[in-house]
């Protein structure tokens, strides 16, 4: 019997085929396969120049991944771009750092990173910059591991629909094929995934989260449990509440939509050392002016055009100020304080004085926080020390924290930092055209600094949200995990632990430290904290190495040679009624555009491709003003099968 016959009379025995014929079985059963599809108008073959004829001015606020490919495609066609970065490494959430440990110098950054095949505009980026194929590893499969049930192991899917769904349930041993297919009560959120339409789905499913979409859908529990829980957790946004429309949107991209379904790839090389140096270089050689360490403060408006950008380079700053009651500052240590810009200052009341430091991480201007234990810092996103004298003692920052002034002044305490402390000034860069690609924290910081006089732009820009917390566990033991198959796994079922990455499967130089000492190295994920489950950084450390336990029993034994935690709060928040708010790629200044993953797009893309795209969207945007050729943007195909 043929394969076309043989689905068609499956699926009609197990009462899903009328629905299907309904959409034209002959066009549909078999043989259907999704389709990389081209952005709008910008298919390949548009008119326009190649080249600009008089180069212009391009300021791009942002050095990671949409700051980046905004900056790869104005330079390549002849603009003459800034790009400002406020840490000192360019990579957003791909960057990395050097860690001593163990008397080596290890790469770390800040999570495993999975890349995969439908990430067009970003493969295509990487490619422009010389990035060989041979960094990267196809991962072996797709396991998902269960507190309370047996562990589901996905591996590679077909391309054509319906084999693509039909063997995510068939390849699952809690999954049963033909009771899945006879249940209608698992069909109708099935059915919504295969009807994504952009502006459909979410009037219609933006206002719940997902968790109550799949209750109020009567979705299969057991398919929730399996596949739509563990799967949406990465959107590093808890299902309960994640927008219902967005999760729509997020397994059309990567599975529904998509012809490359579930296949990924990871890297051999830690992420700076494989993708963000050679990016780096790329852009050296097209003449992009990187600035490393210099943060806009504002942008300059004269009527409705950005004229220029205020820029802090390291050596200059804004002036800090701080008025408070100086029996708010406590004497047992330091503690910390924000000025009216959000900017933390670190307090202590010291003998008869008082000591204060600007709070901002050296590093990458993370807030540092008191360390109780040692009487200094530390800074949770990198895992940087600082003794009491603001001194780093461990960790990546090389330079010292700010010391601030401090006067006792009618009966209240004025803390300060002069506006010329550090020797310099801050300068404007004029341009003709700007593109913010910052995170969300970065942009609500720079629009409100602006004072743009647009009271529902900047209300917009004020709405957006940063998800809940996340952390990532990395252990150094003395023992392998045997029980351990594959380099990847994601978890669900446990109160912290979302995924495990075991290090020294895949990369280097966690490979050959294994191989030397026998040991393991093993990184934890927690996707997005819920708020009830906010602890100290011990506490939350101690049940992940009790949920790695469980899950990897002969780990009960190990000995931790070394650790590294680090917890943040800077994904982008995708909550039922965010996306009537979000701000777009255009914005009330015509040569002002955004960039970044929370921008609002009509396009099916999300996390690190959502950032390459619109990074190339603003591209685009400020192409169209001069007349020159857009970039092809290529998608998965902008609708579902049934829409």
């Amino acid at each position: 019997m043929e394969r076309r016959e043989f689905i068609k009379k499956l699926l009609m025995r197990t009462g899903l085929g009328a629905g299907i014929a309904v959409a034209g079985t002959a066009g549909l059963i078999g043989y259907y396969q999704p389709r990389k599809e081209f952005y709008g108008n910008d298919a390949k073959g548009a008119e326009g120049k190649e080249m600009l004829d008089v180069s212009k001015k391009v300021v791009v606020i942002g050095g990671g991944l949409a700051g980046i490919s905004a900056s790869l495609e104005l330079a390549r066609r002849g603009f003459e771009v800034t790009l400002l970065e406020s840490s000192a490494a360019l990579g957003g959430k791909l960057t990395g750092w050097d860690l001593d440990a163990l008397d080596e110098r290890f790469p770390v950054e800040h999570g495993f990173h999975g890349f995969f095949d439908q990430y067009y505009n970003l493969n295509e980026m990487f490619a422009s910059a010389g990035v060989k194929q041979e960094v990267f590893s196809a991962s072996p499969g797709y396991p998902v591991m269960f507190k309370n049930s047996p562990e589901e192991v996905f591996g590679q899917t077909p391309k054509f629909f319906p084999l693509n769904v039909l063997s995510i349930v068939g390849q699952s041993r809690r999954l049963d094929l033909i009771s899945f297919l006879k249940n209608s009560k698992g069909l109708p959120s099935m059915g919504e995934m295969f009807r994504y339409e952009y502006k459909k789905t979410f009037s219609k499913y933006d206002s719940i989260d997902f968790l109550t979409y799949c209750r109020q859908g009567e979705a299969l529990p057991a398919f929730v449990d399996t596949v739509l829980h563990p799967f949406s957790d990465a959107t590093m946004n808890r299902m309960e509440v994640l927008s219902a429309a967005e999760a729509l949107r997020y397994f059309h991209f990567y599975f529904m939509g998509s012809p490359e379904g579930l296949a990924f790839k990871i890297t051999n090389r830690d992420c700076m050392t494989a993708l963000i140096k050679p990016l780096e270089t790329r852009l050296e050689r097209l003449g992009v002016k990187l600035r490393k360490g210099s943060t806009a403060r504002s942008m300059k408006v004269h009527g409705k055009k950005v004229v220029g950008v205020v820029v802090d380079s390291p050596e200059s700053g804004p002036p800090l100020f701080l008025r408070l009651d100086p029996a708010t500052v406590h004497q047992e240590g330091f503690a910390a304080y924000l000025t009216t810009e959000g900017v933390p200052i670190m307090i202590a009341r010291k003998g008869a004085g008082y000591v204060a430091y600007d709070g901002r991480c050296t590093h990458m201007g993370c807030p540092v926080a008191p360390d109780a234990m040692t009487g200094g810092f530390f800074c949770p996103c990198h895992a940087g020390k600082y003794n009491a004298s603001g001194t780093p003692v461990s960790g990546p920052p090389k330079a010292s924290l700010a010391r601030l002034a401090v006067a006792l002044e009618g009966g209240m305490l004025m803390v300060s930092s002069e506006k010329d402390s550090n020797g310099g000034e801050a300068e404007l860069l004029a341009c003709d055209y700007c593109v913010v690609a910052s995170d969300v924290r970065g942009t609500k910081k720079l629009i409100k600094a602006s004072q743009l006089r647009h009271p529902e732009f900047e209300s917009h820009v004020a709405c957006l949200g940063e998800a809940d917390p996340y952390a990532v566990y990395r252990l150094w033991i003395d023992r392998p995990l045997p029980s351990a198959e594959f380099p990847f796994y994601t978890v669900s079922g446990y109160t912290y632990t979302d995924s495990v990455s075991l290090y020294s499967h895949f990369q280097e130089p966690y490979i050959s430290w294994a191989k030397k000492h026998g040991g393991c190295v093993v990184e934890l994920h927690a996707y997005a904290i819920a708020p009830k489950d906010i602890r100290p950084e011990e506490e939350i450390k101690a049940t992940m190495l009790q949920e790695l336990h469980l899950l990897f029993p002969e780990s009960k034994d190990a000995i931790i040679l070394h650790e590294l935690f680090m917890q943040q709060s800077n994904f982008t928040r995708w909550a039922p009624g965010d996306h009537a708010r979000r701000p777009g790629l255009v914005t009330p200044f015509s040569n002002l555009f955004f960039a970044g993953d929370w921008v609002k797009v009509d396009a099916p893309v999300f996390l690190m491709e959502a950032a390459a795209f619109t990074g190339r969207m603003a591209a685009n945007a400020i192409f169209r003003q001069e007349s020159l050729k857009p970039t092809p943007l290529p998608i998965v195909p902008m609708e579902g099968l049934f829409a």
